[in-house]
C-alpha cells in the first residue's frame, strides 16, 4: 500500500536528507587510493550521530552489519565496508546511505572515482547520473512509475549501457521499504499513477556489460555476472504539485552578512 505523505513530512523527510546530503559530499571528498571503505562507514556514522536524533537507516536494516553500502568496480550494491577494502586507484565505488530522524528515512548514493579513472568509467558514472536526473524529472502528478523506469532506460541503453532488472527502487516513509517498486526500466504510461504526496527513492543502476547480477557468498553483494564495471545513483523525491521536490541535498550553507 502507498502512504502518501503530508507537507510537514516531506519537510521532516528533506531534514534527514540534509544531513544525508552533508554525509554523502563528506565522503566524496575522503575518497582517494589507500582509505579503506570502513573509514568511510565510521565517518559516515560518527557525522550522522553527531546531528540530535538521527541515526544511520542501514544499521541493523534486516540484519546489515553498517551504516554504508559501499560496492567496488563491478560490485552494484550492498557492498559491507571492511578495512580490507582498500580503494585502489582507477577503481569507482558506489556509496548508498540512509538516515533516520523524526520517524522518516531517507536514502541517497552516489558513485566516486578513485583517483584517475578511465574513461570508460567517466562516461559510465556522467551517463548513471544523466538517467537519475531524466528519473527524478519524470516524478510528476499523473505520470506513471513506468515514465520514471522509461526515462532512466533510454538515456541508459542509448548509451549502450545496460540497466540492472533484479534491483529496483521503492518508496519510502516511516518504513525504509515502502510501496511501490521503482523500476529503472518500463513503458511510458504504464504502472500506479504519480499522486501528490508520494515519495520515491529512484535509483538508476547501471553496467558498462551485461544488467545480469549474481550474489557473493556474503548474501549482500551485488555484483555484475560478467564483472563489468557498475554505478548506482540516488535520490529520494516527493511529487508535488509545483513538481519534482529532491528531499536528499544539502542545504546551501548559510552566507554570513
Amino acid at each position: 500500500m502507498v502512504t502518501l505523505k503530508s507537507a510537514r513530512e516531506m519537510d521532516a523527510m528533506a531534514r534527514a536528507g540534509d544531513i544525508l546530503g552533508r554525509t554523502l559530499a563528506r565522503l566524496r571528498a575522503m575518497v582517494r587510493p589507500g582509505i579503506s571503505t570502513e573509514d568511510l562507514d565510521a565517518e559516515a556514522e560518527a557525522f550522522i550521530r553527531s546531528h540530535k536524533g538521527a541515526r544511520p537507516s542501514f544499521k541493523g536494516l534486516y540484519g546489515f552489519p553498517k551504516t554504508l553500502c559501499t560496492s567496488i568496480d563491478d560490485e552494484i550494491v550492498h557492498g559491507i565496508p571492511s578495512p580490507k577494502r582498500v580503494l585502489k586507484e582507477g577503481s569507482v565505488v558506489s556509496i548508498d546511505c540512509g538516515v533516520f530522524l523524526d520517524g522518516l528515512h531517507a536514502d541517497s548514493a552516489i558513485t566516486v572515482p578513485v583517483g584517475a579513472v578511465d574513461a570508460e568509467a567517466r562516461r559510465l558514472l556522467d551517463v548513471t547520473e544523466r538517467c537519475l536526473q531524466a528519473g527524478l524529472a519524470a516524478a510528476v502528478v499523473g505520470n506513471h512509475i513506468g515514465d520514471i523506469g522509461h526515462a532512466v532506460q533510454t538515456i541508459a541503453e542509448g548509451a549502450g549501457f545496460g540497466v540492472v532488472r533484479e534491483l529496483v527502487g521503492h518508496g519510502i516513509g516511516t518504513r525504509f521499504h515502502e510501496d511501490p517498486q521503482i523500476p529503472n526500466h518500463g513503458s511510458p504510461k504504464r504502472g500506479q499513477r504519480l499522486q501528490v504526496g508520494m515519495t520515491l527513492a529512484i535509483e538508476p543502476m547501471i553496467t558498462v556489460g551485461s544488467p545480469e547480477t549474481r550474489t557473493l557468498p556474503d548474501k549482500w553483494t551485488v555484483v555484475t555476472q560478467d564483472g563489468s564495471l557498475a554505478a548506482h545513483f540516488e535520490h529520494t523525491v516527493a511529487v508535488t504539485e509545483q513538481g519534482p521536490r529532491v528531499l536528499t541535498l544539502a542545504k546551501p550553507a548559510a552566507v554570513a552578512s
